[in-house]
């Protein structure tokens, strides 16, 4: 049954995916924990019972079931180091409407991510990174190693820009709302760690087509969508609803936040839509790297809707996080809003499907 949010009902999602997850979650997430209560990221055992509760090991374990322990370990201890980053100093910490101070910082956590030798400089974020990514210069090639660094600059600078707009009361337009949303959301590191995680390497001139990355920005924009209606309950509760999907259409289309929901749920199944007709052509004729990567892709969107619908992170309103709650997940038969047209508002998106795009 769909779930009410105040007086607003959020209709199911439509994920007719695969649902996979690593059969020693447990163990490894053992691992991971005990990494938190050492690393010195978190300020508080508050924070720490937080960062602890978003059981990151729980949501990369679906993207990469098939991954050795270890890779699960290290891809599982950036995900729990960005939300306890994003909690602390993004999204609702002492900078988060600063600009200035927060560009500052994220050149400096940048580099720490590109050069070990950096010094940490007083930010408790910089060293439990660097130990994050040398453990992926153990195991990963070169080239997968600055694939992710790369997709963590790209994170960092959509929430440059997500700042910048909090810091000026500024809601942006829908179409650079979603364009900005792929990369302030996290997806470009989290998908780029699929690679890590399985030891497979997809070849540059394959990663490169458009194609292929058209269905990557489909896969993080689902996600995206799919998190900030996970985190709606919440931040309507803590009045922290500044920008997301419907605050954009509540505001520019003087919508009420039913209508926003229902309006939002059209746009993220279109995508979805859209996606399997993509991954479908282009699955067939795809090596073995190519196919692992896109299966990832799958499994991420599947993955990243379950563990979002259950996690305390988005589902605990008090003090305390709650347990993971464990409750059957029902899902909807049919998307909202399937056509194969591109999204009429959304002009920075509307290649994904051009023609040419095979």
């Amino acid at each position: 049954m769909p779930r009410a949010v105040a007086d607003v009902v959020l209709p199911d999602l439509y994920c007719p995916l695969e649902s996979a997850i690593h059969r020693h979650v447990r163990d490894v997430d053992a691992r991971a924990v005990e990494w938190i209560r050492g690393s010195g990221m978190c300020a508080s055992s508050h924070e720490e019972a937080w960062v602890v509760a978003t059981h990151s090991t729980d949501f990369y374990a679906r993207f990469a079931p098939v991954a050795d322990d270890d890779r699960l370990l290290a891809t599982s201890l950036w995900v729990y180091w960005g939300f306890a980053f994003d909690d602390a100093r993004c999204d609702n910490g002492p900078l988060s409407r600063r600009p200035a101070e927060f560009n500052a910082l994220a050149g400096r956590v940048q580099r720490a991510a590109e050069a070990p030798s950096a010094a940490d400089g007083g930010e408790r974020f910089v060293g439990p990174l660097q130990d994050i990514v040398g453990r992926f210069r153990s195991f990963g090639s070169p080239t997968q190693v600055r694939r992710f660094t790369e997709a963590h600059r790209a994170w960092l600078s959509g929430v440059c820009w997500q700042i910048g707009n909090q810091a000026a009361d500024r809601m942006p337009e829908l179409d650079e709302y979603l364009a900005m949303r792929l990369l302030a959301s996290g997806g470009e590191p989290t998908f780029a760690m699929l690679e890590l995680a399985t030891g497979l390497e997809v070849p540059q001139a394959e990663l490169s087509r458009p194609v292929v990355r058209a269905l990557t920005e489909m896969a993080i924009l689902v996600a995206a969508l799919d998190n900030d209606r996970h985190s709606l309950r919440k931040e309507v509760s803590r009045g922290h609803a500044d920008q997301n999907i419907y605050s954009v259409l509540m505001h520019h289309r003087d919508l009420s936040l039913q209508e926003a929901v229902e309006a939002a749920t059209c746009v993220r199944d279109r995508v979805l839509t859209r996606f399997l007709q993509v991954h479908d052509r282009v699955r067939p004729r795809a090596g073995v790297e190519l196919s692992s990567y896109l299966q990832g892709l799958r499994y991420g969107i599947r993955g990243n809707a379950e563990w979002g619908l259950r996690v305390p992170r988005y589902l605990s309103l008090g003090h305390v996080p709650d347990p993971m709650d464990e409750a059957p997940l029902a899902w909807a038969e049919a998307p909202a809003d399937g056509r194969s047209e591109p999204l009429p508002a959304a002009p920075s998106l509307a290649w994904w499907w051009d023609d040419h795009l095979f």
